[in-house]
């Protein structure tokens, strides 16, 4: 299926990570780190989407100290929360089809700073501020390379 540019589909990170509710908040936080993300849709053994956590809300239960004295992933580890305790119920998303333009208003409208994308309530991707930056950007490069080309034709 080929998406318009402007679909959610283009510019979504696919697959998404995703976890599940009774994985631990250590877990949670090594998988955000490791794969440089701040955000997991919570899915449910049938990978229905239920939830998402954020590294807000891990930070929200145990501070993160930033520096070379941090310790969250040892508090974290002694923590028995899990994500399903902390997690945001029933998600803002949006599918695949929908505008870049329709989820920048919801993110906008519920702030948030990422949705998940989802198909028959699976989680098929995740798109974030960041992926609508690079679209900003992205069409800046074009929209400046047609003008640089049209004022060298007409010149």
């Amino acid at each position: 299926m080929k998406h318009h540019l402007s679909d959610v589909g283009s510019w979504m990170t696919s697959p998404a990570l995703t976890i599940r509710p009774e994985a631990t908040l250590f877990e949670a936080y090594n998988t955000m780190y490791e794969n440089d993300v701040r955000r997991l849709p919570v899915v449910d053994s049938d990978g229905t989407l239920i939830g998402i956590v954020t590294l807000s809300d891990i930070q929200q239960v145990s501070p993160i100290i930033i520096g070379d004295d941090d310790d969250t992933p040892r508090r974290l580890m002694a923590s028995e929360q899990t994500v399903e305790e902390i997690m945001t119920p029933d998600p803002v998303t949006v599918v695949i089809d929908d505008t870049v333009r329709d989820a920048a208003e919801r993110m906008l409208e519920y702030e948030v700073s990422g949705l998940p994308v989802i198909k028959e309530d699976r989680v098929i991707g995740i798109i974030t501020e960041s992926d609508i930056f690079r679209l900003v950007v992205e069409s800046w490069v074009t929209i400046n390379h047609e003008t640089v080309m049209t004022i060298h034709q007409t010149g």
